[in-house]
């Protein structure tokens, strides 16, 4: 199999944490032809996409150690046609370039794409999330997508609640997460204009959405692999934050799915494969779906060490999989039974 990471720069890497290092130690401890490179590193030249890629040098011993295996790899660089890989796999930091999926347009009959450029046009924002039709409000907490200041105000000013959480669209990481509260009244338009216009030139969305009972206590990461859940665990908040992003100094804790989660997961999976989102990390606080995340949902290495599993194993068998079918089916790209099963 021959593979593509595009990712961000593999010298920023913390190995210890890192889970797009474990897929690239995966691919390569099998043997696989892996390269990666970053958005960057995209050309066009003769109507030909290729990237500037560092590839892994084959025959050489790729150490079971994650931190040696970072620290002693070695690679060969040189331009590469993208339409020559077998998958191409996004592992960018959000938010994601839109150009970016201009140049995968030219490959995506070619190569599998995870996630799918179409897949990850619509869904690289929360406006993916926020837009699921739910009428019944059973799974998506009620969400509010705007940079009309006047509007939110009079949202917040309507509600039924004392606080309510607002973030920037296209934010990663928890930042920029906080709580409004009414009792702070004269401080939420001074807030919304910092949040709104604090790009000159131009106005940013903001999501307004209800606070979900529990949200104090943290949320659940459950990773998404082919629309079925394949780990999960509890982030919970550092004292004094709001955020139980691990990257903004939340714990984690072991966590089973509950009924509710896993008829929630079913119900997002389908739509997810679907729309060609094969790998994804869906954020639930009570049972309410909070976010979705297309571009690299993290976590790996924290449900790994958890459950003492290796959730790379899983992925790299996917990918081998569809590659598999694209190999016996050519012409006919991927068979869809590889989603159904």
């Amino acid at each position: 199999m021959k593979i593509c990471f595009i990712m961000y720069p593999w010298e920023g890497i913390k190995a210890k944490q890192d889970s797009t290092i474990r897929l690239v130690h995966e691919c390569a401890r099998r043997g696989h032809d892996v390269a990666i490179t970053t958005p960057q590193n995209l050309t066009i030249r003769d109507s030909i996409t290729l990237s500037d890629c560092r590839t892994i040098i084959t025959h050489q011993k790729i150490s079971k150690s994650i931190t040696k295996f970072y620290q002693s790899v070695k690679f060969e660089n040189g331009m590469r046609e993208l339409k020559g890989f077998d998958v191409i796999f996004m592992r960018d930091n959000p938010p994601l370039d839109p150009f970016v999926l201009n140049f995968l347009d030219s490959v995506k009959d070619e190569a599998f794409i995870v996630n799918a450029v179409n897949g990850l046009r619509e869904a690289n924002n929360k406006i993916y999330t926020a837009a699921y039709y739910d009428p019944e409000k059973e799974i998506i907490p009620i969400t509010h997508v705007s940079k009309n200041i006047d509007y939110l105000l009079r949202i917040i000013q309507q509600s039924d609640q004392d606080k309510m959480i607002m973030k920037p669209l296209d934010g990663y990481g928890g930042r920029g997460v906080i709580v409004i509260e009414k009792s702070a009244k004269d401080n939420i338009r001074s807030l919304l204009e910092f949040y709104i216009n604090k790009s000159k030139g131009e106005s940013n969305y903001v999501i307004l959405q209800e606070y979900v009972e529990g949200a104090e206590n943290g949320d659940v990461r459950v990773l998404m692999l082919n629309g079925k859940p394949i780990g999960a665990l509890r982030r919970k908040p550092a004292k004094g934050d709001i955020r139980s992003n691990i990257s903004a100094g939340g714990s984690v804790e072991q966590y089973k799915l509950t009924k509710k989660d896993r008829v929630l997961c079913d119900t997002i999976g389908k739509k997810l494969v679907k729309d060609g989102i094969y790998f994804a990390g869906l954020d639930i606080i009570s049972g309410k779906l909070i976010e979705i995340n297309v571009l690299s949902p993290g976590t790996i290495v924290d449900i790994n060490k958890l459950n003492n599993v290796k959730l790379q194993v899983d992925i790299i068998d996917f990918l081998e999989k569809v590659v598999a079918e694209n190999e016996i089916k050519k012409g006919n790209f991927i068979s869809k039974d590889i989603y159904e099963n």
